[in-house]
Order: C-alpha cells, then structure tokens, then sequence
C-alpha cells in the first residue's frame, strides 16, 4: 500500500503497529486484501493482455505481499520486476514465503515508499501497474501520485491502475460486489471524468476498460500523451 495525506479518515494500513501484528499472525496474504490467486492471476492476465512481453522491465506500485510479483517474477526475464510499497517488511516477508526462485528478483528491487518519490529506481520501465491502491487515497494524493509517476519515469509506455467509480456528487455508493465507498473516505471512489483529467493533467490519455475485476474496481489503461501507442 502507499501511504495517503489527508486529514480525516484514513487508510487502516496506516494504523500502528498494523504490519507489525499482521506480518506476526501470518496474514501477509490476508492484509493485501484476500482473494489470492484470484486477484494475482487477474493482474497477470491484465499485463498480458497489455502486451507484456518477457523482456519487458515492470514496476509494481504497491506491491504488497507479492501477490502478483510471485506470478510475474518467474515469468519475466531475470532481475526485469520491481517493486515498491509502504511497507517493506510486507514486500519481504512475501519474497521469503511466496517466491519460488529468490535468485529471480534482488532484494534491493524491493523498494519501501510512501510518497510515491520512487528512490532509487531506474526510469526505464515499459510497463507499471497499480492495483488497488488509488482505492486507499483521497483524488488529490491520487492526482499528485499519477504526477509523479508521469514525471518520474519518462519512458514508461502503458500504465495500469485501479480505482472506484461513482457519479459526480455521490457520497457513499455500493459496488456491484457489495464494497460500499466514498468521497469523503476509504475506500474512496472518484468520478469517471474526474479520472480522466488527472491523468490528462499528469500526461497520460488514459480510458477505462471493460474489465471486470474484484470488488467492482475499474481497470484504467494510460499512455503518455506525447508518444503513438507502444505496443499492441
């Protein structure tokens, strides 16, 4: 998860001592929001259908436990996944338990970060996905976010990510899986326009896709604006 600035009501990822207790129950699988294999296998058949390519370099934007890098890690060429999080312990506790090859993906790949600042990365991924984080953050951190990662990573040919919608002046509204969000709090939905102009603002055209995905989250495909599409 990434870490949200807001006043009022905020993420539970950001309660103390959260991970600390998780990570000692042995619920790194369950803090990423459940719905394992359903929701990994999900995320690869996304970049996939994305074209994905083994060779390609991807960053995972709140990469969590690993619930897709497990998948995804032995798929792409060697050292070609990257990842960050809010927390690092959660990232490396999913390395220990759920990568099969450990030789695959260095440690140092790993990398902590809740402000989207990306320390350390290289600029030069083809492809990056955010799942189910924008989810956890009011639109401005979500609009700043998208700003960074435009700014950061000039190169970036498609960008995946996930949010809520609900119509304009909507408070609470319940997704067609039964997941009630908000505008004013977690988990938080964003209009559809609205969505649009950020990434517009942060150089991207982006739509949303026709894709069912769990707890009625919607599938955003953005390209830099600047740049034909990259790939089919």
């Amino acid at each position: 998860m990434v870490k949200p600035r807001a006043s009022g009501p905020v993420s539970p990822y950001l309660m103390p001592g959260f991970y600390d207790r998780a990570l000692a129950a042995g619920r790194h699988r369950d803090i990423v929001g459940g719905r394992w294999e359903e929701t990994g296998e999900a995320q690869m058949r996304l970049l996939i259908e994305a074209g994905l390519q083994p060779g390609h370099r991807v960053l995972d934007i709140g990469a969590g436990s690993l619930r897709l890098g497990c998948l995804l890690v032995p798929w792409l060429e060697a050292g070609n996944y990257w990842a960050t999080d809010l927390s690092g312990a959660l990232m490396r506790r999913g390395w220990e338990e759920e990568l099969a090859d450990k030789s695959r993906l260095p440690l140092h790949h790993l990398v902590e970060d809740g402000d989207f600042a990306f320390p350390g990365l290289p600029d030069d991924f083809d492809l990056a996905i955010c799942f189910a984080v924008f989810t956890h953050l009011p639109p401005g951190r979500t609009e700043a976010a998208l700003a960074r990662i435009g700014a950061r990573f000039p190169r970036l040919k498609r960008l995946l990510f996930t949010v809520f919608h609900a119509p304009e002046g909507v408070e609470s509204l319940r997704q067609r899986d039964g997941v009630v969000t908000h505008a004013s709090r977690p988990p938080w939905h964003v209009p559809p326009a609205r969505v649009a102009a950020m990434a517009r603002t942060a150089g991207f055209d982006a739509r949303p896709l026709d894709t069912r995905l769990p707890r009625g989250q919607v599938l955003w495909l953005a390209e830099p604006a600047s740049l034909p599409p990259q790939m089919p």
